[in-house]
């Protein structure tokens, strides 16, 4: 069963993205706060849902890359599968809708970040890009190449991350001006990333033998989870007999549970999405069909 202590502080909390996402944090707070009109003299107050957005985005993203649940992603495949989910379907939205629209338009009024933003948001770019890399990574030779090479490791997910952005801007950018959806098409868009991504989800769901040698094969397993852990691999061999010893379930049922995480996790997601934007749509139209009442009263004059 799970249990952790033996793997030291560091590798449960990791203080140095700790530090960055502090850092972090504290910048935006200054930035929509007290210092709001001396960094940013044309900009607006920032509400409470903004903020909380931002600073929830940011909490998640260090629990599920940073904190304990980076560790048990390691461990567990189920957890790795959370982490995964957290961090590309549940932190960039909250980033993207946290972020003030006139501290978006600072950074785009720079003309080539700008240019380069409208390249890489391309609608049909950021579907495909984002379900290629998320699905291409749970392919099994894939995943155990990535998971046991440091450096792949850290550029694939920087990829997958920088592709999530992309793909959630066209669903929760603020800035009209680089909004190329209207809510039907954003209705439809969201639909077809869950369409692409059922596939990964169903090879995980209702494979018969465990897929992944990074979850099943003690050898590669401690590899993996030595470049998370300052053990290394041997002293790790030494102490556990593999990652069955932390799971509540045997790995293929771990295995199994993960993609139905997975796949819950996406639902959720894509549906409270879809219900906000039917309900923002909702209410402009209801706006647009409203009369004003003085202009009620020289209609009933007339």
């Amino acid at each position: 069963m799970l249990g952790m202590s033996e793997f030291g502080l560091r590798a449960m909390w990791s203080p140095t993205m700790l530090i960055v996402i502090t850092i972090i944090a504290v910048l935006y707070i200054l930035s929509v706060d007290q210092f709001r009109l001396r960094w940013f003299k044309e900009s607006s107050p920032v509400s409470m849902g903004k903020k909380i957005a931002m600073l929830s985005g940011l909490a998640i993203y260090y629990l599920a890359q940073g904190g304990p649940l980076d560790l048990l992603g390691h461990l567990v495949f189920s957890m790795h599968m959370l982490s995964m989910s957290l961090s590309y379907l549940v932190v960039p939205p909250l980033i993207i809708y946290g972020t003030p629209d006139w501290m978006l338009r600072r950074v785009l009024s720079v003309p080539r970040i700008g240019k380069l933003v409208r390249s890489i948001t391309n609608p049909i770019l950021t579907l495909v890009l984002f379900n290629i890399l998320f699905s291409l990574y749970h392919l099994p030779a894939v995943l155990d190449y990535v998971m046991t090479n440091y450096a792949v490791h850290k550029v694939f997910f920087a990829a997958l991350l920088v592709s999530a952005f992309m793909m959630w801007w066209n669903v929760v950018c603020p800035l009209p001006e680089y909004s190329r959806l209207n809510e039907i098409k954003k209705m439809g868009y969201i639909f077809a990333n869950g369409v692409l991504l059922t596939p990964a989800c169903a090879l995980i769901i209702f494979a018969d033998t465990t897929l992944y040698a990074t979850y099943s094969d003690p050898t590669v397993w401690a590899k993996a989870l030595g470049y998370c852990v300052p053990l290394g691999s041997d002293a790790i061999l030494s102490m556990f007999s593999g990652p069955g010893e932390f799971g509540f379930f045997p790995p293929l049922d771990d295995q199994q549970f993960a993609g139905v995480l997975m796949k819950l996790m996406q639902e959720i997601m894509y549906g409270a999405i879809l219900f906000y934007i039917f309900m923002g749509w909702f209410r402009r139209d209801k706006q647009a069909n409203s009369i004003d009442p003085i202009d009620s009263l020289h209609l009933s004059k007339s």
